[in-house]
């Protein structure tokens, strides 16, 4: 299965523990190979094997964020 990358803005960082907690969450979606999280930029770039938008922005709402996809 190929990997795929998508890009995502995030609102509502603010440090570098938010974005912790973000990836931590992204990470653990099924599929998901890897989570960067730029706090800066407010994005967050995820390489994984097919993994739906859905279940991304979920992971991210979960950890208490907002996410869309750019």
């Amino acid at each position: 299965m190929p990997v795929i990358e998508r890009t995502y803005s995030v609102s509502g960082m603010t440090c570098g523990h938010c974005a912790d907690s973000i990836s931590e969450e992204v990470g653990d979606v099924a599929g998901v190979m890897a989570v960067d999280v730029d706090l800066a930029a407010a994005r967050m770039v995820v390489r994984s094997h097919g993994v739906s938008d859905y279940a991304v922005l979920a992971a991210v709402t979960e950890a208490g964020y907002t996410a869309t996809r750019s």
